[in-house]
């Protein structure tokens, strides 16, 4: 038996569950969007005014465009990839252990990539480098900073397992 017939001897589609949970935080990260976009929209007037409801309350909210597209994009694209992973996981062939990994360092990956940018909207912080490089330093940097490690190494998990687990789909389905 070859060491690659043995690796995937156990190999099996993705759990039907897993594919919801994995959609289900798409959804949720696609609601925390729609959240930012309002934080975005009401930092950008200086108050929150909805028309033609009597409400015109002043806010002091950071108003970085920037950095609240950054924080507003990637609750969408992450959201995004979480619900294609789920709907293509039927396309997967990995055993349990892996299906485990790859899920987790999916989660890892989709909240760790959007949630530090609604704090680098709020703080004025980039979080690209410890210290804050060329950019504004302090606590808030590098905690925001320390907490994008994790998805950095989640993030080449979660495609190594997507590769091997489409790869070993299309080998099995000749």
């Amino acid at each position: 038996m070859s060491q690659e017939t043995s690796a995937s001897a156990g190999a099996s589609g993705m759990a039907a569950r897993m594919r919801a949970l994995l959609f289900f935080n798409g959804v949720g990260l696609f609601v925390l969007a729609i959240v930012i976009g309002w934080i975005w929209f009401f930092a950008l007037l200086g108050r929150v005014v909805l028309w033609p409801l009597p409400i015109d309350i002043p806010v002091s909210i950071p108003d970085d465009g920037r950095a609240w597209r950054m924080a507003h994009m990637e609750g969408i694209t992450q959201g995004l990839m979480l619900m294609a992973l789920g709907l293509g996981g039927q396309f997967m062939r990995l055993t349990r252990k892996q299906f485990t990994w790859f899920f987790w360092s999916a989660l890892v990956t989709a909240w760790l990539f959007t949630i530090p940018p609604i704090f680098n909207a709020l703080f004025g912080t980039r979080g690209l480098a410890f210290g804050g490089g060329p950019f504004k330093g302090g606590l808030a940097n590098d905690t925001i900073y320390l907490f994008g490690w994790p998805p950095v190494i989640a993030v080449h998990i979660m495609l190594a397992l997507a590769v091997l687990g489409v790869w070993r789909h299309l080998k099995a389905e000749k």
